[in-house]
């Protein structure tokens, strides 16, 4: 259980920090009429934005501008929260959106990659996505079977946090290559986990 307490301190930890900030930012956009969704639908769209720039080579500014759609994630939820109104279907859209707006991001270094003709670079997206879709995949499968796993050291939110300064200072490789073998890394983390509770089950039954 130590891996889980470690990721939930760091989504805590943020969480905590920004709290004031986060509930004053949702009043208002709830007070001008602004909805959840609009602003979930908002990150993804500016990610692509993000992802344009960075693949025709402006990455700093690219790598700004998904710096400023990653707090969306949580003011979409916080609205809802102070809307009363936080539904499972909402919390599926903020996941969907998520995984959309990780994947658009890596399709722009794909394609700045390739422009480049870098193939080391290209072969480190492949595998940070993989890495990153598997992430998601064990703990929702997993989940849907009555496991936890809810554990691993690179989840979304550290993901997010390494590979957005690499873009910004102009050495995505560096960002993906972490990336790329912490997240495959943090999938057979989790799928072990997961194996550790049915050996459990099947001890007890």
């Amino acid at each position: 259980m130590e891996e889980e307490k470690k990721k939930f301190s760091m989504e805590l930890f943020l969480r905590k920090i920004f709290k004031n900030t986060l509930e004053t930012i949702g009043s208002w956009l709830n007070g001008i009429g602004i909805t959840p969704n609009f602003i979930t639908i908002t990150g993804v769209i500016g990610n692509m934005v993000a992802a344009v720039l960075i693949a025709v080579g402006h990455l700093t500014w690219g790598g700004i501008i998904a710096m400023l759609m990653g707090p969306m994630d949580a003011i979409d939820g916080t609205m809802a929260r102070l809307r009363n109104e936080p539904s499972k279907y909402g919390a599926f859209i903020d996941s969907v959106s998520d995984r959309y707006s990780e994947l658009i991001l890596l399709a722009g270094l794909l394609i700045y990659f390739v422009r480049g003709n870098f193939w080391i670079g290209i072969l480190l997206v492949y595998f940070a996505a993989m890495g990153s879709v598997l992430v998601s995949y064990v703990r929702a499968r997993a989940e849907s079977l009555g496991y936890n796993a809810k554990v691993g050291i690179l989840t979304r939110v550290e993901r997010y946090l390494v590979i957005i300064p690499g873009i910004i200072a102009g050495k995505p490789e560096i960002s993906l290559g972490i990336v790329a073998i912490l997240a495959n890394f943090t999938a057979l983390q989790r799928f072990f986990f997961v194996r550790k509770q049915a050996r459990s089950d099947a001890k007890i039954n």
